[in-house]
């Protein structure tokens, strides 16, 4: 079931500062959650169990870590809002130019190619964020379903979805949703990202067991997380 919206964006003074955050309740989730998404507004989301005034109460312990967000945002290099052709997209870890070819193949050279845009066709972004997200559609179920396998795993289905602050999930009917934009990450990076879905198969949770199961699964998460920590918000 989908997160509820209760307000548009508010108006914030954190610490001088002002900043927008939104409160969206999700009958799934199990504790409160703050994110910063890519248009700048925070996003709290509040579990089955929880209350507006226990979410205001989180959202103000958490008011030093928001505006260091900001400021990490704001002193970073950060991907373009409008795509042209010249510009760099990631593709399997990789920034990859758009260029444009009246036909062949979307991926050639390290370039990602594109008929020809129309005249008053100003951003890109729209028909290559297309065509990643159909190439993730046909690439990301299979190799999930090969990781599992590999670790005597059973997945139910496995989903390709557009999320906007999370990589992955995992729910209780053993149901995998994966962000399309793992197809921009080093190959690596998106099998521990699965791996760590893959996880929760057997740990609806994040804790030290579901951790252990992690490292058995894949060894390396530590250097996957730290990757992610440094270079994951300017893709998600």
């Amino acid at each position: 079931m989908p997160a509820t919206e209760s307000h548009p964006p508010e108006p914030r003074l954190v610490d001088g500062q002002t900043v927008r955050i939104v409160f969206l309740r999700h009958p799934q989730a199990r504790f409160y959650r703050l994110t910063l998404q890519r248009d700048g507004v925070f996003r709290c989301t509040i579990p089955r169990r929880g209350s507006r005034p226990e979410a205001e109460d989180f959202v103000a312990k958490h008011h030093p870590w928001m505006i260091a967000r900001l400021q990490a945002r704001a002193t970073r290099p950060g991907t373009p809002l409008e795509w042209r052709l010249g510009t760099p997209v990631w593709f399997r870890g990789e920034p990859l130019a758009i260029t444009h070819a009246e036909d062949g193949p979307f991926l050639q050279l390290g370039t990602l190619r594109i008929p020809q845009p129309r005249p008053d066709e100003t951003n890109l972004r729209p028909r290559v964020e297309a065509s990643l997200r159909a190439l993730a559609r046909l690439e990301l179920p299979p190799r999930t379903r090969e990781l599992a396998s590999l670790h005597q795993l059973t997945v139910k289905a496995v989903h390709v979805r557009n999320q906007r602050s999370r990589w992955g999930s995992c729910s209780a009917r053993k149901t995998i949703s994966l962000n399309w934009r793992l197809i921009q990450l080093p190959p690596e990076i998106s099998d521990y990202i699965i791996l760590h879905e893959l996880a929760h198969l057997t740990y609806l949770n994040h804790s030290e067991r579901f951790w252990g199961e992690v490292a058995r699964l894949c060894p390396n998460y530590e250097g996957a997380e730290r990757w992610l920590k440094t270079h994951g918000e300017r893709l998600l």
